[in-house]
């Protein structure tokens, strides 16, 4: 689901909500009018359609249904009043409110979060663990992975990934994906990354001894490239790393979060680097 500051229009908006919603777990129209404090279960999927808008009034009770906060919540109001407005001159001074928000909210440069998202495995494992535990306790989150974490430590977790944007808490306090867009420059992630990479590498050393081929799938080959084929094979290894995530997007029933490394790395110098007096080109 986009970020609310690239909606325009409220009723695609909550439509997106839905689905997303719907995608990752039992949700209905009528759950969501449930939530929202709706008699009516077809009144949100009017809404959605177009064929229905938001007043004043119910434009509240789906910003506690959706869980929105801090800028989302003024963006959302300006968008429904921007929609429901009769001409353009009317639909003007919220236009503009929104193309604040949106700007401000597009240029933040967060290196702090990101930074910290990055900075080791807990993070990210937290962040898709958390919505498939509805309702579950950091104890029971913290027994259900397979490296050492405390409930403590999933607890902070939790707090820091809602508080950064990575997880949102809805109005029934279960946790969900957002799909906030971060802004970090490459200085200040390149340390946070690598660390975790070689965490995460790892990991996939020792699930060589901890878990049976049929839990998990290690192999390689060794080959000779020049620089041409370097860069095609890269080009396949981040297609490749795209369709998996396409793939992996379309569970309806996720039940296991899985890491996949891919490394494709250098086992001799260039050949073509080679220094005339014969000495070994040294790294720096």
């Amino acid at each position: 689901m986009k970020p609310i500051v690239e909606y325009q229009d409220y009723h695609l908006l909550v439509k997106d909500y839905y689905e997303e919603r719907k995608r990752t777990s039992y949700f209905s129209w009528r759950e969501f009018a449930k939530v929202a404090g709706f008699s009516s279960s077809t009144y949100l999927r009017l809404v959605s359609e177009g064929k229905s808008n938001l007043s004043r009034v119910t434009m509240d009770r789906m910003v506690n249904a959706m869980g929105l906060s801090g800028y989302e919540v003024d963006y959302f109001k300006a968008m429904v009043n921007y929609c429901n407005a009769k001409d353009e001159e009317r639909k003007a001074p919220y236009l503009r409110q929104m193309q604040t928000i949106a700007l401000e909210y597009k240029v933040r440069v967060v290196d702090k979060e990101a930074v910290e998202y990055f900075d080791g495995w807990k993070h990210p494992v937290i962040r898709e663990l958390a919505p498939l535990m509805r309702g579950a306790t950091p104890g029971k989150m913290a027994k259900m992975c397979c490296n050492e974490i405390s409930a403590a430590e999933v607890s902070s977790s939790l707090e820091f990934l809602t508080k950064a944007g990575f997880l949102k808490k809805d109005a029934d306090g279960a946790y969900r994906q957002t799909e906030k867009n971060v802004t970090a420059s490459k200085e200040g992630m390149a340390y946070a990354v690598h660390a975790m990479q070689r965490k995460m590498m790892e990991f996939a050393a020792d699930s060589i001894d901890r878990f049976g081929p049929q839990e998990r799938n290690v192999s390689g080959v060794t080959f000779t490239v020049n620089r041409e084929c370097y860069e095609r094979i890269s080009n396949e290894i981040d297609a490749f790393r795209k369709k998996i995530i396409a793939i992996a997007s379309e569970a309806e029933d996720a039940d296991q979060i899985y890491r996949l490394n891919m490394q494709l790395f250098p086992m001799t110098w260039n050949l073509n680097d080679s220094r005339e007096d014969g000495n070994e080109k040294e790294s720096v």
